[in-house]
């Protein structure tokens, strides 16, 4: 679990810094951005069509124009402590919800888990064996068997336990 659990961790932080240089890098502005893409798509289908140089240099030349207005490089380089801040933050977030879900799995899982252990013996097992040969502990197999049969879903008889 350590392994993709750092691997997601590094992913979704660099995904987050990254977002954060775009937003800072562009003041924010959605609609700046929408302007340029649109323009920069219309100087690629004016090019495509063969249209005269002087189109296409006004274009180019609009294109220019609207870069210049979205984009603010200097601010997005000041603001690069921030993007990696915000990026190290997220991704500390995201290990320590992998944490609270590696250290307390869901009682539900545990449940299935002891359900499908005992269709695989044939509905039949002993306490023992289930906290052998599954990755619950002697104590959590205690519990949720305890909790089973309680619910009605396990019936104990003696040491064997079977599927209601």
């Amino acid at each position: 679990m350590n392994a993709p659990r750092t691997f997601l961790s590094v992913i979704a932080g660099c995904s987050a810094a990254l977002i954060a240089y775009a937003a800072a890098f562009v003041r924010g502005d959605l609609g700046g951005v929408m302007t340029y893409l649109r323009a920069r798509g219309a100087l690629r289908r004016l090019t495509e069509s063969g249209a005269d140089s002087a189109a296409v240099q006004a274009a180019r030349d609009y294109l220019t124009a609207v870069g210049t207005q979205v984009g603010d490089p200097a601010l997005a380089a000041r603001l690069i402590p921030l993007a990696v801040l915000v990026g190290i933050v997220v991704g500390v977030l995201v290990w320590r919800v992998f944490a609270v879900q590696a250290t307390a799995p869901a009682v539900s899982a545990q449940e299935r888990m002891v359900e499908r252990f005992a269709h695989r013996n044939g509905g039949r097992f002993t306490l023992g064996d289930l906290s052998e040969r599954s990755p619950l502990s002697a104590e959590q197999a205690r519990t949720v068997t305890t909790r089973l049969v309680g619910a009605g879903r396990l019936i104990r008889d003696g040491d064997t336990y079977r599927l209601s």
